[in-house]
């Protein structure tokens, strides 16, 4: 019986070693603990970091590619090609215009040199018809403008001969109405003038500086037609034309 209590007794009495590796193993789950909550928290803090730095170079990089050709929302490629067509377009209404006033220049040009030619071809035939012929004499005529604010033009024909007369004797110029010297001027005027009697006006006949010239103004009934006459008389043979014009206006023709 004293046997049984002291075996009992030297088995309390033993050292307990379950419980001294179990606080070891707790410490150690305490530690591993520990540097999981450190891990995370380092983790957790440069997640954090990069998330703001990406989110510093993703406003970066937008703020770059804003000042970027193709930042509009356009391709760089499409913009080149915008402002080539727009440079060409620019091109093609500057080549335009030019064309435009070449066109314009050409065709004042021409304008100038049709009415150049022109003149040249009225110049041509005037001179033709100041030195044409007269069918019915066969004399020259010759017109020349005037630039009497009066006188359109002055004729001469070198086949004008003197009309004739009937009077003898020495000549002495009458300028009353139905003597005979009067009636010979007259048809001396008809004659150079080509208008008939019965289609004359007379306006005046005065001397024409000297006491064998005279100068008559008529015109046809219509006033269209005005001339001023000169004459020299010839002895024998009447009065003669010198010289035609032709008259713009009567007012201050006589």
């Amino acid at each position: 019986m004293a046997n049984t209590q002291r075996r009992y007794t030297s088995r309390s009495n033993r050292p307990n070693k379950p419980n001294s590796t179990n606080k070891i193993l707790n410490v150690l789950i305490g530690l591993v603990l520990v540097l999981i909550v450190i891990t995370g928290g380092f983790i957790f803090l440069g997640n954090d970091d990069a998330e703001k730095a990406n989110t510093k170079e993703s406003e970066s990089e937008v703020s770059n590619a804003q000042n970027e050709p193709g930042a509009t929302g356009v391709p760089e490629a499409d913009e080149s090609a915008e402002e080539v067509g727009s440079k060409e377009i620019e091109s093609d209404e500057e080549d335009a215009e030019v064309a435009k006033e070449e066109a314009a220049k050409a065709k004042e040009e021409e304008a100038k040199a049709k009415e150049e030619a022109k003149e040249k071809d009225e110049a041509k035939e005037k001179e033709k018809e100041s030195e044409k012929e007269d069918p019915t004499t066969g004399g020259t005529v010759t017109s020349t403008p005037s630039d009497d604010p009066i006188v359109a033009e002055r004729v001469v024909n070198t086949a004008w001969k003197p009309v004739g007369t009937s009077q003898s004797g020495e000549h002495t110029s009458v300028y009353s109405e139905g003597h005979v010297d009067w009636t010979e001027k007259l048809q001396a005027i008809s004659y150079t003038t080509g208008l008939s009697a019965d289609n004359m006006i007379v306006w005046i006949i005065q001397n024409g500086g000297s006491p064998q010239k005279s100068i008559g103004v008529v015109s046809s009934k219509n006033k269209e037609e005005k001339y001023r006459v000169y004459l020299q008389w010839v002895d024998g043979e009447g009065w003669k034309p010198e010289k035609m014009e032709t008259l713009k206006t009567l007012d201050g023709a006589y």
